[in-house]
């Protein structure tokens, strides 16, 4: 726990300067105390893809984001699809995370959606069961997948993408697609899978939950089948609620799966957000090198960073404005992700903030190895003073003194 400062305090300096900070922060109103953050959807790239990040450089920079609990996405190499493959990744947690990292197992053998993973073996290790990164096409896995979840009492986190519909899309097929020649992904391609899944949700009662909605259409047949008292949940990301197609620039930055969407489908969005189908903001937290990223939107891969910021965005775009409280907010970060997978929240995490301080997003000072973020130049308001984990400091902005 010597990482969470670039001044290197000890722990007990650290404990005794943030003791006094909080007492007088809070005193004087300026400083706010949070219960540490949930994220159920993050990408740390470890094993396999270290390049891109480490179980130590995504779990400071959560901690940095006020986070002290994330879910890593299986999307590795080897695929955590086996107790043999997911211990390689538990044994990364257990040496280098400073926080409280749950992994999702595979749903299917390396995400090929051609065999069931062992499902049995790994599941009193894992958050729940994932193919993120690739949907699962053919419905009777999908089916057998959510049999053995419910059996197992474990959620089925879907990443809904129907491939028969992408065409080689990478951006949103919308008005910046047409009027600058890129090819486009249809919203279909994520609500078709969705209102797939949720007919069998529906028939055999397992608990599922969807990944980063974008569409109008999957905010609807959410909100339609939690009527019907279907055991279903959903995240979005920050990204989706703030931003459109029409701010896409030619910029890897911008490119994300699923993509920016319409305006119609972000304000069906940020309605599902604010009447509760949405129950829960997740950041899909993906990193990948800068040459990665590099290739402008056709060529650049898929993903941005997003768990030093997501606080900052929701804060600055909805609290602040009053379209929600930070009670809403909260539960949107803590406690319904954490209710949702099982997740406990110790009495000794929490994050520290200074919700009026303005900053200026700039990537070079993240501590995630990934600097693709298409709120770089923004200026937000939240900035972290210091994030404890079971009692211990894992992050104290190395500004203050």
């Amino acid at each position: 726990m010597e990482k969470f400062t670039s001044k290197q305090l000890s722990q007990e300096s650290a404990r005794a300067l943030l003791g006094a900070f909080i007492a007088d922060g809070i005193a004087s109103k300026r400083y706010t105390v949070f219960p540490g953050f949930c994220d159920v959807h993050v990408h740390f790239r470890e094993p396999g893809f270290s390049y891109k990040e480490t179980m130590d450089t995504g779990s400071r920079a959560s901690a940095r984001g006020g986070y002290t609990a994330v879910c890593t996405m299986p999307n590795l190499n080897p695929v955590p699809d086996s107790v043999e493959n997911l211990e390689r990744q538990l044994a990364l947690i257990r040496q280098n995370a400073c926080i409280d990292v749950r992994p999702f197992g595979a749903i299917t053998v390396s995400e090929k959606g051609e065999t069931l993973s062992d499902m049995d073996g790994m599941a009193g290790s894992v958050a729940g069961f994932s193919d993120d990164g690739k949907g699962v096409q053919d419905e009777d896995m999908m089916r057998a997948a959510m049999e053995n979840a419910k059996r197992l009492h474990k959620v089925i986190s879907a990443h809904c993408e129907d491939n028969a519909l992408l065409f080689g899309g990478y951006i949103h097929a919308g008005e910046y697609a047409k009027e600058h020649n890129h090819k486009g992904i249809l919203s279909e391609s994520e609500w078709g899978p969705i209102a797939r899944d949720l007919k069998m949700v529906e028939e055999i009662g397992c608990a599922y939950h969807v990944c980063h909605i974008s569409t109008k259409e999957s905010v609807e047949l959410i909100r339609k089948a939690k009527a019907r008292g279907v055991n279903v949940t959903c995240e979005t990301a920050p990204h989706y609620l703030i931003m459109n197609d029409s701010h896409l620039q030619e910029d890897g930055r911008f490119k994300m799966n699923p993509p920016l969407r319409s305006e119609e489908d972000r304000l069906a969005l940020v309605e599902g957000l604010l009447d509760g189908t949405i129950d829960m903001i997740a950041t899909d937290h993906a990193p990948h090198s800068a040459e990665e990223k590099g290739k402008g939107l056709a060529g650049s891969a898929f993903g941005i960073v997003g768990i030093e910021t997501a606080f900052s965005v929701m804060y600055t775009h909805f609290v602040k404005p009053g379209m929600i409280s930070m009670d809403k907010l909260m539960d949107l970060l803590v406690y319904a992700p954490r209710r949702r997978f099982d997740l406990p929240l110790d009495e000794n995490d929490y994050t520290v903030w200074d919700p009026n301080a303005e900053y200026t997003v700039d990537p070079s000072q993240f501590i995630s190895k990934g600097r693709a973020t298409p709120f770089e130049g923004c200026k937000l308001f939240g900035k972290c003073i210091a994030t404890v984990y079971h009692g211990s400091v894992v992050y104290l902005d190395p500004n203050f003194r």
